[in-house]
């Protein structure tokens, strides 16, 4: 149960960030599209993290790679919905994991889950409708994100099924960050000089970004990249998918806390019931006993 715990603070950490960043994805990509975005931060990113290639298992190279993959197709869908899209829309849309987390374990992989589980799952979507209900019409970014947010799913269960299978020997959370950033910057790398042409279209307007775009990349490089996917790694290697979705689920609270704290937005009424029923939707996922989930290392 320690144990646990201590992936469920990791966790809760991550998601805190996630609630940060998604004005800063916002602000650039007022001036960089989403590949050009995901370059930069993991470009930042693999700089920190490249020492950690030096004695790098096999099976810690594997699945980084194969995680990186679809952490790089979520990303990339993501951040295309949001510049089509307003932030409140992009973070609902992503909040939908709470849902599609379980659907897809339950079709793909045959998992069963407690009432207690599914009464939280529940509570959380209600919450974020709640927060985030808006009377647009559904646009082309809603879908892109939409998209992500499937990827994200088979990603977060993918790091489940990581853990149970690399049970015996539990593969370092650092070492996968690694993988899984060289990944992303390597397929960033290649999509963004085929959609400009070449490297100088491709990256010169990164040149030309002002201050605050700069300072934005570099939250989103260390703190972001470096950070939420390492702490991300070790945490599920101790919390199940389930609960790692309704976790993530307190994103927009999150989002919605710094909106209110950095900038003096407000949520009204419906708002601070849909936050209260997403803070009440992790606390009923703890009424059922966890499944024993594999340790690991940093």
């Amino acid at each position: 149960m320690r144990s646990e715990r201590r992936g469920l603070v990791a966790l809760l950490i991550v998601t805190v960030v996630w609630g940060t960043t998604f004005p800063a994805m916002k602000l650039l990509s007022g001036h960089l599209d989403a590949l050009q975005i995901i370059w930069a931060r993991f470009a930042i990113a693999l700089a920190v993290l490249l020492p950690l290639w030096h004695g790098m298992r096999s099976n810690e190279r594997r699945w980084g790679i194969a995680l990186g993959a679809l952490l790089f197709i979520a990303f990339w869908l993501q951040i295309e919905g949001l510049a089509r899209t307003t932030s409140n829309r992009n973070a609902f849309v992503t909040g939908l994991n709470v849902l599609v987390v379980p659907i897809l374990a339950m079709l793909v992989l045959g998992k069963r889950y407690g009432l207690a589980l599914w009464a939280a799952c529940g509570m959380a979507l209600v919450g974020m409708t709640l927060m985030f209900h808006e009377n647009d019409p559904w646009n082309l970014g809603d879908t892109l994100t939409l998209a992500s947010t499937f990827f994200y799913a088979v990603y977060i269960l993918a790091l489940e099924e990581c853990a149970r299978r690399t049970a015996r020997q539990p593969l370092r959370a650092t070492r996968m960050a690694a993988a899984q950033a060289a990944v992303m910057f390597v397929a960033a790398s290649i999509l963004v000089v085929l959609r400009h042409g070449d490297i100088e279209s491709a990256l010169g307007p990164l040149l030309d970004l002002p201050t605050s775009s700069w300072i934005a990349l570099a939250y989103l490089g260390v703190f972001a990249s470096v950070m939420v996917v390492t702490l991300q790694a070790w945490g599920q290697q101790r919390v199940d998918a389930m609960r790692s979705a309704i976790i993530y689920g307190l994103e927009p609270v999150f989002a919605a806390t710094m909106g209110w704290f950095l900038i003096g937005e407000s949520l009204g009424l419906n708002g601070l019931l849909g936050a209260a029923l997403i803070v009440g939707a992790l606390i009923v996922s703890q009424l059922q006993p966890p499944k024993d989930v594999a340790a690991t290392t940093a």
